[in-house]
Parts: structure tokens; C-alpha cells; sequence
């Protein structure tokens, strides 16, 4: 029987971190649900103590995940972890996450503490956190630059004192695998009570090596990856679940151990979090990205149509490539519509839900002849449940775009119970709609980032389109879709515009006073 090895999903906690990868609260419960099918094993859903949002999030993923166990980040300090504590209440099960930096350059300059301090805080960290969980992971941040001997200290210290999982964080990208595997090797050997617990690694991409340094830590005894869909993170990212997790299950020659995910559902989970935080997902990306199956060279061609395993080492079926292929058309019905978005992965709340859905799908239909799974997607990311009504809604658009002049366009929108009407010139016909939109709306925030994707191919392709305001520190992503890339874009803006007016008064991660 091979070892198993434990996925430790953070694209809701670090993945989040990714400067403009913000989410609301009921799109982090999307993702997880997502996550959860997928057969994670632990989901990092936030960091509790960072703000009343974040903490609403981590309870609210709690609160509906059953199979998977639901995470929360702590740093070493008391209300820290009972924050987190009582995020995790609900949770069937729950796990605290506590951290504690352990190289000299952070001691010294970032927490100015004595290395006996530092070990201090973490026991006792470790401690308070088992009165809420008897899964406990403590982390030694910058573990990377930090000295061995010391590490060695900590590390024993705190599982004494409970800890279950011992995660290795190289915070920021420096190790190199064959130094990062000798260094989860030795902590192991060295380290009086390792057997007790499970060792982790969190690898940042810096230099690029965040999976080689994973797989390296795995190769030396490691039994738990911390990663992200799509490798999304913080500067350059984390290690990416896809690649770790189909690393694994492609070299079972050289692996040791195996994962229990369902690798089916990677192409789902990528493209819902690419769509969510307006992170689209490059061409060339290993297993998720629109070329890892594409075989463009005549020689490569030849071969694959002798036999697949000449220049595929993986079935694409089974990263879900195949998956997403059921079409649906005007003509398709209720029932057929309901079922497809239960496999999906998406289920409605109620009656009205699934009416208001099902009534966007047939306007699309009208326009688009094959509708496809990412049309699918597309469709739930603009549409608001649980209640939450939109306050501002595009009513109709007209825009005048003419070579030789200037493009001019006039809107309406319906702000709660009155319609309103703003026109506006602009240096292009998006540009225009935006401009005559912000006449009414008055958000008054930086447009971070305007983003264009086809959603499928063809001329009658749907344009997905991100926007992201920032407005003093609060970073929300706007999305839309529409047949009409200026519609798509006016709908983006407002999307963006109505979670600046949300209840949920949360400021990015990175931006974050905690």
C-alpha cells in the first residue's frame, strides 16, 4: 500500500493574496464547494483575525463543507486563534493553522523577539489552538533562511505541545530541490518526536521551482503539499495543485505515495477560479491550459494517431478536457439545463434561483446557437443568489462608433427604483459606456484592470470580461458575458461598481491592517 499523500488546498487564503485576486464571501463558497469535489483533503479558507469579512467567509465555508477538512490561519498570538476558533465552529472538521516566523532576519527585524521568545509563542499558540481542535498545523514562516538547529528546537517543541502537521514554508521562493529535500530529510532524522506528526511543505514560485521543490520535499518524506488551483499567490504564486497532483499520479514509478483527489474536476476548479478572480489562465500551462493537448507538429501528429502514449504522458480525459463538451441550445429544456449545472457543480437554492438562471440561459440561447459548459460558467458568475439583489442594473445601452469620430454612447441603468440616463464621449466604444456609466454610478475608484477572454471559439463566442476597481484599499472584481463585448463590459463595470456597495466592507489581503 502506498503512503497517502494529503492536498492542502490555499487558493482561498494565499491565492487570494495575489495582488486584485479578491473574493466575496458566497464566490469563496463556490470555489469550495468546488474544491470539495474535487476530494481535497484540507481547505484553507481564510485568515479569520484578518477582518470581519474574512472571518464571515471562513464561517460561511464552515458552515457547508462536509467532506473535506475546513482551514483557518492563525499567527501565534491568542486572539488570533480564538478567531479562528470560532470561524471554524461549525465546521464537521476543522483544523487551526498557526505560524510563527523562524529566520534571523525576521526575528530580529520583523518580530524583534529572542529566539526563546519565538519558541515560547509557538508552544503556546499551539497549545490555546487544541482547546478548539485536535488538528493542529504550525508553521515556521521563512523556514527557507532559517537555521536548522533552531528549526530542529521549534519544531520538536511544538509537537510536544500538540501540533499534528508540520509545514516547511519556503515564504519566499529561495530553496532550490535538491536543498529543500535534504532539508525535509533532515528535520525528519534530526528531530527526537517526528513520527508524530505529518510533515508539510508551502513552496513559493520566485524562481519557478515551487512544484519541483514540492515534488522534492515528497521524494524526502513529506506527506502533505500546500497549493493552489492554477498556481495562483502572492508575487509570483504557489505550487500548483495540478501539476503536483498530476506529477504524482503520473510518476506512481517513482512516487511513493498517491493522492485520493479526482482529477477529473481540475479543468472545472481552474476554470472557476480564473473566472472568479479575472486570472486567466496562459495557453502553455501545464495540464489546465489551452494547449496542453494540442499537438500542432505533423511528426507529433503522425504519432499520436498510431498511438496516444507516443507524445501524451496523461489522458486528457482525465484532467477533465472531455468533460466540458455537452451542448445545449434554445430548444434544450428545464430539466436538461438543471441537470447539466448539478453536474456542474452548481446547485439552486430555491425555485426562483433556478427560474431566473434558466430564463438568462434562454436569452443567451436566442444569441448564441451552441451553448457550452464555460458559457454555463460564465452564466452563474454574473448572477446573484442568496438574496442579494443587485441595487444597479443595465437597463439598455447605445453606443455610436464611427471611424474619424469620437465614439459617444448613452446608457440607462435602474439605481434601486429609478432609471437614469448618462451619455459620455470616449476614445473607443468601451471606454465611452464606462465613462457614461461612472457619470451616473459616481464609484470614484481606480480601474486596476480591464480584461477580455473568449469564453469559446467562433465569432458568436461570448467575451468574458474582468474589471477591477480599487477604492481606498477595498479591490472588487467585476465580471461579464455577453455576445457583445461592449454589453459584457458595461455589465463587468456594474458588477464591480454593486460590490463596492455591498454589505461585505473588506479590504484586500495585502492591504489588510491586522
Amino acid at each position: 500500500m502506498k503512503d497517502k499523500l494529503i492536498i492542502f488546498d490555499t487558493t482561498l487564503r494565499d491565492g487570494e493574496q495575489s495582488p486584485g485576486a479578491s473574493m466575496t464571501r458566497d464566490e469563496k463558497v463556490r470555489i469550495a464547494k468546488a474544491l470539495e469535489r474535487l476530494k481535497v483533503d484540507v481547505i484553507e479558507a481564510g485568515f479569520p483575525a484578518a477582518s470581519p469579512g474574512d472571518f464571515e467567509s471562513v464561517q460561511a465555508v464552515a458552515s457547508v463543507i462536509k467532506d473535506s477538512t475546513v482551514c483557518g490561519l492563525a499567527r501565534a498570538l491568542d486572539k488570533d486563534i480564538d478567531r479562528a476558533g470560532e470561524a471554524l465552529k461549525l465546521a464537521k472538521s476543522s483544523r487551526i493553522h498557526t505560524f510563527i516566523a523562524t529566520s534571523p532576519i525576521h526575528m530580529q527585524m520583523k518580530l524583534q523577539m529572542t529566539p526563546e521568545q519565538v519558541i515560547e509563542h509557538a508552544v503556546r499558540a499551539v497549545k490555546r489552538a487544541r482547546q478548539y481542535t485536535d488538528d493542529v498545523e504550525f508553521s515556521p514562516e521563512d523556514a527557507g533562511r532559517s537555521e536548522e538547529d533552531f528549526l530542529c528546537r521549534v519544531l520538536e517543541a511544538v509537537i510536544d505541545a500538540g501540533a499534528t502537521t508540520l509545514n516547511i514554508p519556503d515564504t519566499v521562493g529561495y530553496s532550490i530541490p535538491q536543498q529543500f529535500g535534504a532539508t525535509i530529510a533532515n528535520l525528519r532524522a534530526r528531530i527526537p518526536n517526528s513520527d508524530k506528526a505529518i510533515f508539510s511543505v508551502h513552496c513559493h514560485n520566485d524562481l519557478g521551482l515551487a512544484v519541483a521543490n514540492s515534488l522534492a520535499a515528497v521524494m524526502n518524506g513529506a506527506r502533505q503539499v500546500e497549493c493552489t488551483i492554477n498556481g495562483l499567490g502572492e508575487r509570483a504564486g504557489n505550487a500548483s495543485l495540478e501539476e503536483v497532483v498530476m506529477a504524482i499520479r503520473t510518476r506512481h514509478d517513482i512516487f511513493s505515495c498517491e493522492t485520493r483527489l479526482d482529477t477529473r474536476e481540475i479543468l472545472t476548479c481552474s476554470k472557476l477560479v480564473s473566472s472568479i478572480t479575472g486570472f486567466p489562465v496562459q495557453p502553455n500551462k501545464a495540464i489546465v491550459g489551452a494547449n496542453a493537448f494540442a499537438h500542432e507538429a505533423g511528426i507529433h501528429q503522425d504519432g499520436i494517431l498510431k498511438s496516444r502514449e507516443t507524445y501524451e504522458i496523461m489522458r486528457a480525459e482525465d484532467v477533465g478536457w472531455t468533460a466540458n463538451r455537452m451542448v445545449l441550445g434554445k430548444h434544450s429544456g428545464r430539466n436538461a439545463f438543471k441537470s447539466r449545472m448539478t453536474e456542474l457543480g452548481f446547485d439552486f437554492s430555491s425555485e426562483e434561483d433556478l427560474n431566473k438562471t434558466f430564463a438568462r440561459f434562454k436569452i443567451l440561447a436566442d444569441k448564441k446557437h451552441e451553448i457550452f459548459d464555460e458559457d454555463l460558467q460564465a452564466l452563474i458568475s454574473e448572477i446573484s443568489f442568496h438574496g442579494e439583489e443587485e441595487n444597479i442594473k443595465l437597463v439598455a445601452l447605445k453606443v455610436c462608433s464611427e471611424m474619424g469620430e469620437t465614439p459617444f454612447s448613452t446608457v440607462t441603468l435602474r439605481v434601486g427604483n429609478e432609471e437614469i440616463t448618462g451619455s459620455a464621449y470616449g476614445s473607443g466604444a468601451v471606454d465611452a459606456s464606462l465613462k457614461a456609466i461612472e457619470s451616473i454610478v459616481k464609484a470614484d475608484a481606480i480601474l486596476a484592470l480591464y480584461s477580455v477572454n473568449n469564453i469559446t471559439n467562433g465569432t458568436d463566442a461570448q467575451g468574458d470580461v474582468t474589471v477591477r476597481l480599487d477604492k481606498a484599499g477595498r479591490i472588487v472584481n467585476g465580471l461579464g458575458a455577453d455576445t457583445d463585448i461592449v454589453i459584457a463590459s458595461a455589465k463587468a463595470y456594474i458588477n464591480a461598481v454593486n460590490k463596492l456597495n455591498s454589505a461585505d466592507q473588506r479590504c484586500h489581503p495585502q492591504k489588510a491592517d491586522v
